[in-house]
């Protein structure tokens, strides 16, 4: 009688196997796509390991497993990232949203609730705020309704509008408008594909986000922003073939290009400034190893800002910049 194999056997077998395709850290990524396939986690994941491997789920296992050793990104295949502790869909069509910006979310909500403690602005006269009606244009249905109830006019204060430039799978809106109810957010990106994708992950975590495609600031051409974040491109053009695999051969290229040095988008959005209806009062980039000082120069030579605060990670590289403006 032939012994059925283990849970634990079959991924002992696919860690040594990625191992051999020299994917990196194979037994987390096993273990990744074990718990997607099996729909187990946690406790229940334990303790199923000496349990037979299902017959049912052989082949999506096997089929997982070899899409992995090809060099497929995990989250690819299980369609999921979390950030912030929310669940992220993510296709080809989106970068993977990465630990570090979480950091950089963190950053923007500190920052905001040191400027504006009652969580809006003081109202303007006349004022055309971004966030004051739905965006209309080439795809109104990927606009989610957006919140009610604010502050307004009458008691002399607006929500305050918050843009997404370069929003991808939509993490970094979605995180910001389920943590600041009252904010407006909105969020863009050059790619219809990654729209569909964003708002898709607004209407599953119920986040109020309307989203516009365009490049960089231009959808928000005459507008109110109140805070302006970005992770946009920023590996340099020529770096790219020296990415792993996995990154450089299925992540967008249009997420991570970011020109001759990796600065470009950077330079075009000071650039687009003057497109919007005031400078943000609050401004935060993500950006690549070694760019920080250059980027904080940029913001410095723009001249909104009174304080330019580089904020590393957790690994100590100077991974955020942030343009702080203390007097409205």
């Amino acid at each position: 009688m032939t012994t059925k194999q283990s849970i634990r056997e079959a991924f002992a077998e696919a860690s040594s196997f990625l191992a051999a395709h020299e994917v990196m850290e194979p037994q987390r990524n096993a273990q990744l796509l074990l718990e997607h396939v099996l729909g187990l986690s946690g406790a229940d994941y334990y303790m199923a390991m000496p349990d037979p491997f299902p017959d049912e789920r052989k082949k999506a296992w096997e089929e997982a497993i070899s899409r992995k050793a090809a060099g497929e990104p995990a989250q690819y295949i299980i369609g999921e990232q979390e950030f912030y502790g929310i669940p992220f869909q993510v296709t080809p069509a989106v970068l993977i949203p990465r630990p570090e910006t979480e950091l950089l979310v963190e950053a923007v909500l500190q920052q905001a609730a040191r400027l504006w403690p009652q969580g809006a602005a003081p109202a303007e006269p006349a004022a055309s705020a971004a966030g004051q009606e739905p965006p209309q244009g080439q795809d109104a249905g990927r606009a989610a309704a957006m919140p009610g109830g604010h502050a307004g006019a009458a008691d002399g204060l607006h929500p305050l509008v918050a843009a997404d430039i370069g929003t991808g799978s939509g993490a970094i809106a979605v995180t910001l408008a389920l943590h600041a109810p009252r904010w407006r957010v909105y969020a863009s990106d050059i790619s219809a594909d990654a729209l569909r994708v964003a708002a898709r992950n607004a209407e599953v975590s119920g986040a109020q986000v309307a989203f516009e495609e365009g490049n960089l600031l231009e959808p928000f051409a005459g507008r109110r922003v109140d805070i302006l974040v970005s992770n946009p491109p920023y590996i340099p053009a020529a770096d790219i073939p020296g990415l792993q695999p996995e990154v450089r051969n299925h992540e967008p290229r249009t997420a991570l290009d970011g020109g001759a040095d990796g600065l470009a988008p950077y330079r075009i959005m000071m650039q687009q400034l003057p497109l919007l209806q005031g400078p943000p009062r609050l401004i935060g980039f993500e950006l690549g190893i070694g760019q920080a000082g250059e980027v904080a120069d940029l913001l410095r030579q723009a001249g909104h800002w009174d304080e330019i605060i580089i904020i590393p990670d957790l690994a100590g590289i100077e991974r955020h910049v942030l343009g702080v403006r203390q007097i409205p």
